[in-house]
């Protein structure tokens, strides 16, 4: 740092975190959240200040890691969610789900939570649940801040239930949408691979 000053080290370091953060949620079609912003600089000043008037500055690295898992508290939480509902633990999984959506999330976060449990309400064979909270989802005001790889995963998500519950139009027509709104991905092979089976099923029967 040469003769820098190390608070003013942890300020420009807790810019950076943000300008990063903002602009990876920018390339995820995800926009700027206001509410992370001011929850990273809310604690930067009282890290920064408290490490200030106890006349010992914090590690940056230490901050960073506070700042992300506290600005990022719900994604992770889904992470963990995920992994416990993959392993069919379900009840522990809807738990993490209804904590990442109490501990104030953010506009983006919230909806990533809301997709993520709806996929996890589908693979535990609720079918008509997972439907209302992806179709819920995408009907936000707020979908444009869903990103373009969950909002693929609900289009995906919801042709699979669709076709769970033999609506073979409505699940056409998400499979589709999810094959043009990010072409190439994972969710597009699957949607593709699913229709090219039902089509071969119809020319067997």
């Amino acid at each position: 740092m040469g003769n820098l000053n190390p608070y003013l080290f942890l300020i420009l370091t807790s810019f950076l975190f943000i300008l990063v953060f903002g602009a990876l949620s920018l390339l995820r079609r995800e926009g700027l959240s206001v509410q992370f912003a001011l929850e990273a600089v809310g604690l930067t000043v009282l890290l920064v200040g408290g490490s200030w008037l106890a006349g010992a500055p914090l590690n940056p690295v230490f901050l960073v890691v506070i700042l992300y898992l506290v600005t990022m508290r719900s994604r992770l939480i889904v992470d963990v969610a995920n992994l416990l509902a993959r392993q069919r633990r379900y009840d522990l999984a809807f738990q993490l789900y209804r904590l990442g959506l109490a501990w104030w999330p953010d506009v983006t976060s919230r909806l990533i939570v809301l997709a993520n449990r709806g996929a996890a309400e589908l693979h535990k064979g609720e079918v008509d649940t997972a439907i209302q909270t992806l179709e819920g989802v995408l009907a936000s005001e707020a979908r444009s801040r869903l990103g373009l790889k969950y909002e693929a995963a609900c289009y995906y998500n919801l042709g699979y239930a669709y076709e769970q519950k033999g609506d073979e139009v409505r699940s056409t027509a998400r499979y589709h949408q999810a094959i043009e709104l990010l072409p190439g991905s994972i969710y597009a092979r699957a949607a593709q691979a699913a229709l090219k089976r039902r089509r071969k099923k119809s020319s067997g029967d």
